[in-house]
């Protein structure tokens, strides 16, 4: 049965996915699971950098969302602390306005057993569109900023956050009640389930 699949063996099985063979850069699963995280970060695709780094948010919006946790690299790439499971694991392809959406086939194909090996969580971050309209899709049909400012609404399990990129520093400044008063509830929560290396 699929939601019994070691988490080991599921990040194999994973890792050597080809679903989709008609990526212009070829499929390269990137995410980080352990049975034992107690924190997951539930982002949007890998982007081009990523994909050819091969490791998830090494890059500035991965430099902020450290800061936002309120941890190291050595603790955010400790898959027994953290976990990161994108809704697309593979980088999708650029259009018009930037990076395309995740793929489609990705969630159907993998979320459910994936989750579901993950019996340690305590906290799921759920950054962007996508993730929101699969993880919480009642607040499918708010803006990213409304549903992001109804935070308590679903915390202490789960948070809603606005993606980190560099992008959106616009938004940051035009919204400073998220820094003022997300960010030090994160940080605090965050220091509560997982030991800082």
């Amino acid at each position: 049965m699929a939601d019994s699949i070691p988490t080991e063996t599921l990040l194999e099985k994973v890792r050597a996915c080809t679903i989709c063979k008609d990526l212009p850069l070829g499929p390269r699963p990137i995410l980080q699971i352990s049975s034992h995280a107690k924190l997951l970060i539930i982002g949007q695709a890998p982007g081009r950098i990523t994909h050819q780094k091969g490791v998830p948010f090494d890059d500035p919006s991965g430099d902020r969302l450290r800061n936002w946790l309120g941890v190291n690299r050595s603790t955010f790439y400790d898959a027994s602390k953290i976990a990161i499971v994108p809704m697309g694991f593979c980088f999708p392809g650029t259009g018009k306005g930037g990076d395309l959406p995740p793929r489609s086939e990705c969630a159907p194909a993998w979320r459910k057993p994936i989750l579901a090996s993950l019996v340690s969580i305590e906290l799921t971050l759920i950054i962007g569109r996508y993730a929101i309209d699969w993880h919480l899709p009642e607040y499918s049909g708010h803006t990213v900023t409304a549903a992001v400012q109804s935070w308590t609404n679903v915390w202490p399990s789960q948070l809603i956050l606005p993606h980190p990129s560099p992008r959106n520093n616009r938004w940051l400044k035009s919204n400073p009640w998220f820094e003022d008063d997300v960010i030090p509830a994160l940080r605090k929560r965050t220091k509560q389930l997982i030991t800082i290396s």
